[in-house]
């Protein structure tokens, strides 16, 4: 690996990759336990065509189609799949302790650096059968190879998923390996095979990928009210607006509360204390998340607030220079000031007698 990073004096840093033949960890990816269950997405996602030069002279065609293939389906960046794949073993390229066959001295195998216990408990798995990991048939051969580039990239696209990517890529990669130095490493890495070096957000857009979510709500009126929320996405954030072309944040949450059948406060501070306040830990879809946006709000009248969706993630209208309506990343936004639940206000519990729904 050949790094340099070329700091300018007047307060200018300029970071320079110097791509080299050989990329290697020093040290392997600690990769944290999950399941198979929820990694693809849908086929029906937009041409990837973001390659820059420096990614078609460094990455091999066979595994340049494999990021982009499974980058595209996941919904992970192709370019953060193909930067770990750098980073890991230079796009399986290395000849090194581990990388085609056995493992390297702290257990990592593949070109991808799984290690073993997280693939699922053996290099290679006959599937379908029952393991716990990333263990993934990427080429539907009958079998989930760690060395197989087409099962290993697809591993990797599922475990960067489940941890935070596409939006909050720095978790994703500090649990792949828990350095950030490594982080920082694959992101300028990521940027270089981008021809427009940046890091876009692709498939968490696309409603074909939205059924998990809504269908794991716990109750038809939360998945009404996601189903809502989810469909406005791609819209511009408009103050004061609630709808049907643009939406501020309190907005679209209102409305999407109204397409339930249930009203709540229309504004971010008649929403903050409408809701039945939920600890940290305990919130769940359709609950609110509530954040100190800066002047002229504070920690008891917050001024920015978004609709949880599943774990982690919400939809948000953000603000009008912060592009369009979105799902995003919450528990590592600063200035959380809490969370509420609107469904278990007196009022709302009413209505819900009402509508027949308790």
């Amino acid at each position: 690996m050949r790094i340099a990073l070329l700091i300018g004096l007047a307060g200018v840093v300029l970071v320079t990759l110097i791509m080299a033949p050989m990329l290697m960890s020093t040290f392997p990816s600690f990769l944290g336990g999950g399941s198979t269950a929820g990694g693809d997405c849908t086929d029906t996602v937009t041409k990837v065509t973001n390659v820059s030069t420096t990614a078609q002279s460094d990455i091999p065609a066979n595994y340049l189609e494999l990021y982009k293939k499974w980058g595209k389906k996941t919904g992970v960046q192709w370019t953060v799949l193909a930067a770990v794949g750098k980073r890991e073993t230079d796009h399986g390229r290395s000849n090194l302790a581990g990388v085609k066959s056995g493992t390297n001295y702290a257990g990592a195998a593949g070109p991808m650096q799984f290690l073993i216990s997280t693939w699922g408990g053996k290099a290679k798995i006959k599937i379908p059968s029952k393991f716990s990991g990333y263990a993934s048939d990427g080429d539907d051969d009958g079998v989930a190879d760690v060395y197989n580039p087409a099962d290993a990239i697809l591993g990797a696209a599922k475990m960067l998923k489940r941890n935070g990517a596409p939006g909050d890529l720095k978790r994703a990669l500090f649990v792949y390996n828990h350095a950030m130095w490594y982080v920082e490493q694959v992101l300028v890495i990521a940027r270089r095979y981008a021809s427009d070096g940046t890091l876009e957000l692709p498939p968490d857009s696309n409603p074909a990928c939205d059924t998990p979510i809504v269908e794991a709500a716990p109750t038809d009126i939360v998945r009404k009210i996601l189903a809502y929320a989810l469909a406005q996405r791609g819209k511009p954030y408009r103050w004061g607006g609630t709808g049907p072309d643009a939406f501020d944040c309190s907005g679209i949450i209102y409305m999407a509360y109204r397409a339930a059948g249930l009203s709540i406060p229309r504004t971010t501070f008649g929403q903050w204390p409408f809701g039945a306040k939920v600890t940290k830990g305990s919130e769940q879809p359709g609950d609110l998340v509530f954040f100190n946006a800066g002047p002229g709000t504070s920690s008891s009248s917050p001024g920015h607030v978004g609709l949880i969706v599943s774990p982690g993630k919400m939809v948000e209208a953000r603000c009008t220079l912060c592009g369009p309506i979105k799902m995003t990343t919450y528990r590592d936004r600063p200035n959380i000031v809490g969370y509420t639940r609107p469904l278990q206000n007196p009022t709302v519990v009413g209505q819900l007698k009402r509508l027949g729904l308790t």
